[in-house]
């Protein structure tokens, strides 16, 4: 059993305040500004990869520079409604329609990806429309970056202490403090490491390829890998309290809501490799 286990601790879990300064009155949280490192890094990063006419279909860019920075606000109110709204529905919609005022309750739960990733996406179509860019394009441009901000966002739950792994007698493990008294699996620093810094170098280094030049290759890829390491990840993660494994023991929410992404990554890569995607 597992408590006859004996664990050793070799890693502290360093203790950061949540709070990264205060100016007045005014509380400025890590996970605050790890979304804006993420957003900002990928501006700027994104906004490098325009200006390199070269790595799109036909040597033009699909976007201006100006369009690029019109996006960010676009961007950030699809991943922040679209997070919030998806935690609520995946996560924790029986208590919130027990007591409705959690759902503005940012601090109660939190936000999920895979609801992040829904919002971004209807942002990018409805902006791609109104401003006769190629959707793809935008698709792809947005795609290679995104790891900046999974990254950040992965290293503000570990901050916070939270998100932890489950019981493990590793000599990595570390007991963080809403976590009880037992070691755990560090899994928001794996999940830093495979979905924000492995799946960038991924992305970025078949951008510089030429991975721009076919339209969905980017994307594909993005919707392949990511829930592949999601997928992973959750096998050393502990599952949300409230919902714990959906089944045999080993099942849960994040594995379940991964595998229609997996579906659509896979599907898109096919078509980009044979040529059906468009711009």
């Amino acid at each position: 059993m597992q408590s006859s286990v004996a664990f050793t601790t070799v890693l502290t879990y360093p203790q950061i305040d949540p709070i990264a300064f205060s100016l007045g009155p005014l509380a400025v949280h890590w996970y605050g500004l790890a979304y804006v490192a993420g957003i900002l890094i990928g501006w700027w990063l994104a906004r490098g990869m325009i200006a390199s006419p070269g790595l799109w279909p036909g040597g033009v860019s699909p976007l201006t520079a100006k369009q690029v920075d019109d996006f960010i606000l676009w961007a950030a109110v699809g991943v922040v409604l679209g997070g919030r709204i998806g935690y609520i529905l995946f996560y924790d919609l029986g208590p919130i329609l027990e007591e409705p005022i959690r759902a503005i309750q940012v601090w109660n739960g939190g936000m999920s990806f895979h609801g992040g990733f829904i919002g971004a996406t209807i942002a990018m179509i409805i902006f791609a429309r109104r401003n006769g860019i190629p959707t793809w394009s935008l698709f792809d441009l947005v795609a290679s970056v995104v790891p900046i901000g999974l990254f950040f966002g992965r290293i503000a739950n570990f901050v916070n202490g939270e998100l932890w792994g489950r019981v493990t007698d590793i000599s990595w493990a570390m007991v963080f403090p809403t976590g009880g008294p037992l070691p755990r699996h560090p899994s928001q620093l794996y999940e830093a490491a495979l979905e924000g810094l492995l799946l960038l170098a991924i992305l970025q280094v078949v951008a510089r390829l030429g991975g721009l030049k076919r339209p969905g290759l980017i994307t594909g890829l993005f919707a392949t890998l990511y829930p592949l390491a999601r997928i992973l990840v959750e096998f050393f993660r502990e599952p949300d309290p409230q919902l714990g494994y959906l089944a045999g023991g080993w099942l849960t929410m994040g594995m379940v809501l991964s595998l229609p992404m997996l579906a659509a990554g896979l599907c898109t890569l096919a078509l980009s490799w044979r040529g059906s995607v468009s711009r």
